[in-house]
């Protein structure tokens, strides 16, 4: 039996409202309004009056409180939220009244205690009257503040809907365009879409009869031709002036470029809107508009501006007519290739739109609502399909067959692709496959969501890489020393040539990372209302399990181990600016720098852990288990980690020894390269690496040899004859020291005669050089211009050896006999 599912047409086209591209009303709209803001302005009427504190209850009571629609939630969630800053404004402008009141009160001072003199009778009623007006005022704050709560908690309660809501559309599963039953669905709803169209046709026609009426024929022709002027001819004419006035007014270099790419972007899509709203606002002044035409018109308004907004973008990026323009690092050949994608990007965008639009309109079948969400699943992987097929084209391919054909010599070869590029093209074909098996089980309104988000993320990405580009350029431009700005700023208030260069690089740091918050909320736009939504609507898949008190849930999980995987991303990309671009405008040590970049690592990790922590249910107060087992631990296993842990953190804290550092530890000599959590490493002398435990460092005696840019000192002792002019060689050591360009003048050198030993004179020469890596090398080169010196002097280093020669010695005579002793 087929299935009949035209009684669904109310509720599944709001679904089919809340899926499709609805990306491209919100782009437009904020486009638009930018556009015309002032002349909104200018033509609104006077600011109304305040409203009161009833009034404000009345109005947020008249809010429903059941929807059907996404847009629906969206216009509720807009005058909640109206109410709400009108209550907000309401107390502020109160607060102040009631500060006055009393400052006045506390001025009169309190009233008499009992017993006490009377005071007199006009400060008593002062006194009344100023606490009566207090009193009702302070009770209109605290109404105006519980309207604002409750504002709060309607607008909560309205977002908890609208995430149900999206979760119906995505998880909604119909019939499969694979199978019969699709086809027949649409059989059986065409005749009723066809009559739903034809009151849109006929009012069409109305329209077209009503535009050729002599009375309005002339100016609607005329706003046409005006559009179309503005459009190609202003688009041309301002595209060439501008990049005249940049070449003209901007100093050479990467501003320049940026700022033209961003300001030719604008002026597109500033002149597009403008003819486009133009004609709107023509047709309608003359009552050519009917009700479906007109929301039918606002669609195409919108769908122009976009095509403007994504055709410019693409044109700014690629910039195939001038490639030394270029901001991205794109090779020619494949700007080339990919130069229709825009274009591409932004028809097929507008043509799976407008159908979802029409569909709104006119109410549409649920049959015409999923075709729609097929097509646009469809088309949008297509076109995805195909610009990764160009992209996995290799760029030198044509080129270089050609040139091989002819005999000519080759093309250069390009610069291989990063490998995060190549990951995140895979991931993008992954998800065209995953959206095609959507739409083959029948998930069409999820794979349709999958598809307008891809395509949206590619259109936010690139906009915000131009926003990126141009943030970097301006502060490197105007404030860095090489500016003109800078220039002045040097010469009038005597700023540093680093101060400069290290504000440049810190204001463009804050730049880039209010523009990287503002585009992850224009990412997620089309999931809610923030980032965190996302993940909230991972409820539905089940409530998690349960240990102990802790309830583990599936969308808990996830947040935490996207908060783990961003926030080390971000991490590691905040230390390597800090460590490659903020510190080295610093007058900071390189030692000193790692050991920041070392330090704030640490503190980021923890605070990138304990958020994940809390996102994941566990808080401060449920740690006290984990601190309790990790104190078991460290008392059995792991107190000499924690004991180098610690002893990491104090050399960095307290720097003895840093990255740098030439250290004595020992037997050990060398310099410090790195000083990590549990270790310290320390290349020797034979370029081998020791590593050693943050420990030794603490626990032991350590000699720093460059501590607080030590100095070197050269020790040379030599031994001459005693018969050596003592004066003449200390002058020859003396010159020998002075005339090395390597030994400092402050202390100057120094020779001394120690002393007599083994019948050799010994002089001692001391002086200093810049460091004592210098001083081995000086020390030699000093050495080797003093034994040249006194060769040339004559003056031996050691006495000369003395023969002695003599003839043989008669014998010595025979020993006399002893003497008896003498007897009585």
């Amino acid at each position: 039996m087929r299935r009949r599912a035209v009684p669904k047409a109310n509720s599944t086209a709001a679904a089919g409202e809340g899926t499709s591209v609805s990306w491209m009303p919100r782009l437009a709209a904020l486009l638009l309004a930018a556009v015309l803001g002032s002349a909104v302005f200018a033509q609104g009427a006077a600011a109304p009056a305040e409203a009161t504190v009833a009034e404000l209850r009345t109005r947020l009571d008249t809010v429903p409180t059941s929807v059907e629609s996404n847009a629906e939630v969206r216009e509720l969630l807009d005058r909640i939220n109206a109410i709400g800053t009108q209550a907000d404004k309401f107390v502020a402008s109160r607060n102040t009244r009631l500060s006055d009141l009393n400052a006045r009160l506390g001025e009169l001072g309190n009233p008499p205690a009992a017993g006490a003199p009377p005071e007199d009778p006009d400060i008593t009623a002062q006194r009344a009257a100023l606490l009566k007006e207090r009193n009702a005022l302070d009770a209109d704050i605290r109404l105006a503040r519980l309207i604002t709560v409750d504002a709060q908690q309607r607008g909560s309660e309205l977002l908890a809907k609208r995430r149900k809501l999206f979760e119906a559309q995505l998880t909604e599963r119909a019939p499969s365009p694979l199978g019969r039953q699709f086809w027949f669905d649409i059989s059986d709803a065409w005749p009723a879409d066809v009559e739903r169209l034809a009151s849109l046709r006929d009012e069409l026609r109305a329209g077209v009869d009503i535009a050729l009426q002599p009375a309005h024929r002339i100016s609607v022709l005329a706003s046409l031709a005006a559009a179309l002027l503005l459009a190609l001819l202003g688009n041309w004419a301002a595209e060439h002036g501008l990049v005249r006035l940049a070449a003209r007014v901007l100093p050479s270099g990467r501003l320049r470029r940026s700022l033209l790419v961003i300001a030719v972007v604008g002026v597109n899509v500033v002149l597009i809107a403008l003819a486009a709203q133009g004609v709107f606002a023509t047709l309608d002044r003359h009552g050519i508009l009917g009700p479906q035409i007109r929301k039918l018109g606002q669609a195409v308004v919108q769908s122009i501006i976009f095509i403007a907004f994504v055709v410019g973008l693409g044109r700014a990026l690629l910039s195939n007519r001038r490639p030394s323009w270029r901001l991205p690092p794109i090779p020619n050949t494949m700007a080339r290739r990919l130069a229709p994608f825009p274009w591409l990007t932004a028809l097929i965008a507008v043509l799976v739109w407008v159908p979802s639009q029409i569909n709104a309109i006119v109410d549409a079948s649920f049959a015409a609502v999923v075709a729609t969400h097929v097509v646009t699943a469809l088309a949008l992987t297509a076109l995805i399909a195909t610009m990764l097929l160009r992209l996995h084209e290799p760029a030198g391919a044509a080129p270089a067959d050609a040139a091989a054909k002819e005999g000519a010599e080759l093309p250069p070869a390009e610069p291989e692709r990063p490998l995060w590029i190549s990951f995140l093209l895979s991931a993008v074909a992954l998800a065209a496959i995953v959206i095609w098996v959507l739409v083959g089980i029948g998930y069409v309104a999820l794979a349709s969501f999958l598809a307008n988000q891809l395509t949206w993320t590619g259109i936010v990405a690139s906009a915000f890489y131009l926003l990126f580009k141009f943030a970097d350029d301006l502060f490197m431009a105007t404030v860095a020393s090489k500016s003109g700005l800078g220039q002045k700023l040097q010469k009038s208030f005597g700023f540093a040539p680093r101060t400069l260069d290290q504000a440049a690089v810190a204001l463009s740091g804050l730049a880039r990372v209010a523009l990287f918050f503002y585009m992850l909320i224009a990412l997620a736009t089309p999931l809610g209302t923030s980032p965190g939504e996302v993940f909230q609507r991972s409820g539905q898949f089940g409530t998690g399990v349960k240990v102990g008190e802790f309830q583990l849930v599936p969308g808990a999980i996830f947040t935490a181990v996207a908060v783990l995987a961003v926030g080390f991303l971000a991490l590691r990309v905040f230390k390597k600016w800090l460590g490659a671009r903020y510190l080295p405008e610093t007058s900071l040590e390189p030692g000193m720098q790692s050991s920041i970049t070392t330090l704030l690592g640490y503190v980021g990790g923890i605070v990138v852990i304990a958020v994940a922590m809390s996102a994941l249910g566990i808080g401060v107060e449920r740690i006290a288990w984990v601190a309790s087992a990790l104190s078991v631990g460290i008392g059995f296993g792991l107190q000499a980690i924690v004991q180098n842990f610690i002893s990491g953190l104090i050399l960095l804290a307290e720097q003895p020894v840093k990255v740098g550092d030439w250290v004595v530890l020992g037997t050990t000599e060398g310099d410090v390269r790195r000083i990590n959590v549990r270790a310290t490493e320390i290349q020797l002398a034979d370029r081998s690496t020791l590593i050693v435990p943050n420990s030794e460092f603490i626990t032991k005696t350590v000699r720093n040899m460059t501590l607080t840019n030590a100095e070197g000192r050269l020790l040379i002792r030599l031994p001459m004859p005693l018969s050596t002019d003592a004066k003449l060689a200390r002058d020859l050591m003396l010159s020998a020291c002075a005339d090395h360009g390597g030994v400092l003048v402050a202390p100057a050198p120094s020779v001394s005669l120690e002393g007599i030993e083994n019948g050799m004179l010994i002089f001692q020469a001391i002086a200093f050089v810049q460091s004592p890596r210098l001083a081995g090398g000086v020390r030699s080169d000093v050495l080797f211009t003093m034994l040249e010196r006194f060769k040339q002097a004559g003056l031996p280093l050691a006495a000369p050896t003395v023969v002695v020669s003599q003839t043989e010695l008669p014998a010595p005579p025979a020993p006399a006999p002893p003497t008896p002793p003498l007897t009585a």
